[in-house]
């Protein structure tokens, strides 16, 4: 590997090396995680603002296992980190990654043989990690936050094996980070059983009352530990939307599963969870940390969110354009562009669909041009099919920046799209997230998005030549100039639909290029 090519926000050397080429036209990002629990490479397939998923791979190496009993890195722990990270190194070399940047956090920060570890690691793979700070780790989980969720207000707990970071984030910023030692793996292996874990966590927590902020706030959780307690219960109450970034709960519902789940024990939670045995072992122990965490910050809700630390990382590395982009609009358009059969018809769809809601606010305009933008991702999927699919095309993706019911809304609209109906299955369970308000809104925005893909079969710069006006007598729809020779009887059936849903009777008007001009 080539030298580093750059530093760190905070000034540590950042493993940064370029492996790879250009010729893509974009930069693909590596980003290695040596955790107390986990080692990880994930690879994004560009700097960008709603990060693509390349590739994912996570070994559970326990590194931090011997950390409380002994102060040393678990020595298999260590042996399997190695054949990890060569694994890591090879894969990056062969995946043509641009830019790879390697952290190493709590375990390898306070392990008296954590930076011989480092050397070796350097020594035997060719991967250069820069060990962060326990403050470093807390602004890169909120960076994470951030990244996946921009209007984030509150506190930020990301719970490691060996440690939990916490930092407020408001108005798109990171605040001041501490860390605690209340890593799941640390607190199991202290002496003296469940009555020093629970004095050591309540300790913890009265020592940092300043950054738990005021009760009734909020708190995203960061962390496998906590993503499978999420997910246990998502299972349990066959919750409509199985995606875990942005499920949230109230504060005294998470309380009660935090407790519960901290009294079972690991072999009773396997019978339940999909998670991997050493997943499921620290579970308990993390439910507990939660427990305490709740109990002294007194939050309103408490949200899980997918995005942490790895994506923190890839959002130091963004340019400040793309920082401040929507990540949601941002992830539309890069689906647009990679499954549509004409990329850019979704942003003259959104300006035909805009007369029919002059009163939207503006999270819900942003929810209107996704829907427009993601209009023709299903396109080749089975004709009788092709609703259900583009429902799952955003019931699943990868979108961040929205929320479960924003993501069922858009999911309606697009199935009124292709079908008259919105419901059946898989919709109608997420249907339950949405008033009859809201699905009223997603059928009217369907419909007419399906007018629009029909008039002009997709195809950009006729659009522009179509406009609908809400008028006090009836719903008309203009087709001006050349535009007027694609009139028809699915044009005048696909009006009538959109007609209906506002209770005005449908007017088509066709005006020649003169008539257009003078108008």
């Amino acid at each position: 590997m080539s030298e580093p090519r750059r530093q760190s926000r905070s000034g540590a050397q950042a493993g940064v090396a370029s492996v790879g080429s250009a010729k893509r036209g974009h930069a693909r990002v590596g980003v290695v995680d040596v955790g107390s629990n986990s080692v990880r490479l994930v690879v994004y397939e560009a700097l960008s603002r709603s990060p693509a998923y390349f590739f994912n791979e996570k070994v559970l190496c326990g590194l931090g296992a011997d950390l409380g009993s002994t102060g040393l890195l678990s020595a298999p722990g260590k042996e399997r980190a190695l054949k990890a990270l060569a694994r890591f190194a090879a894969l990056a070399r062969a995946m043509d990654i641009d830019v790879l940047d390697g952290v190493a956090t709590a375990a390898v920060r306070e392990a008296a043989d954590g930076a011989e570890f480092v050397e070796q690691v350097e020594r035997e793979t060719g991967l250069r990690l820069r060990v962060a700070t326990g403050e470093d780790e807390a602004r890169l989980a909120s960076q994470g936050v951030l990244m996946g969720w921009p209007e984030a207000d509150g506190l930020v707990a990301d719970l490691g094996g060996a440690s939990l970071e916490l930092s407020r984030v408001g108005l798109g910023q990171v605040g001041r980070g501490v860390t605690l030692p209340l890593g799941p793996l640390r607190l199991i292996g202290i002496e003296g059983g469940a009555p020093a874990q629970d004095a050591l966590i309540d300790a913890s927590f009265s020592s940092v009352r300043g950054i738990l902020g005021a009760p009734g706030g909020r708190i995203y959780l960061v962390g496998g530990s906590w993503r499978a307690l999420a997910k246990l219960h998502m299972t349990r109450i066959g919750y409509p939307i199985q995606v875990l970034h942005e499920f949230e709960l109230s504060s005294e519902e998470m309380l009660g599963l935090a407790e519960e789940v901290a009294a079972m024990s690991p072999e009773t939670l396997f019978k339940e969870m999909s998670s991997s045995r050493d997943r499921i072992a620290v579970t308990p122990m993390g439910a507990r940390v939660l427990a305490g965490l709740i109990r002294a910050a007194k939050p309103a809700r408490v949200a899980v969110s997918a995005f942490g630390l790895r994506e923190g990382v890839l959002y130091e590395h963004l340019p400040e354009a793309l920082r401040h982009q929507d990540p949601l609009l941002s992830a539309s358009r890069q689906m647009e562009r990679r499954l549509s059969r004409f990329p850019g018809f979704g942003a003259e769809l959104a300006a035909f669909v805009w007369p029919l809601f002059p009163n939207a606010s503006l999270a819900r305009r942003r929810l209107i041009e996704a829907a427009c933008v993601l209009n023709d991702v299903a396109w080749n999927a089975h004709p009788d099919y092709r609703d259900q699919a583009v429902f799952e095309s955003v019931y699943r993706a990868n979108l961040s920046g929205i929320g479960h019911a924003e993501r069922a809304w858009i999911g309606a609209a697009l199935r009124y799209r292709y079908k008259s109906g919105g419901g059946g299955r898989p919709a109608a369970p997420a249907l339950a997230l949405l008033s009859e308000s809201e699905q009223a809104e997603a059928r009217l925005l369907g419909r007419t998005i399906r007018l629009g893909a029909m008039l002009t079969g997709s195809a950009p710069g006729v659009l522009p030549l179509c406009s609908l006006s809400l008028d006090p007598d009836a719903l008309t729809l203009r087709l001006r100039g050349a535009a007027g020779a694609l009139a028809g009887e699915v044009v005048e059936k696909r009006l009538a639909s959109v007609a209906d849903t506002v209770g005005r009777p449908p007017r088509l008007l066709i005006e020649d290029d003169a008539a257009a001009a003078a108008g």
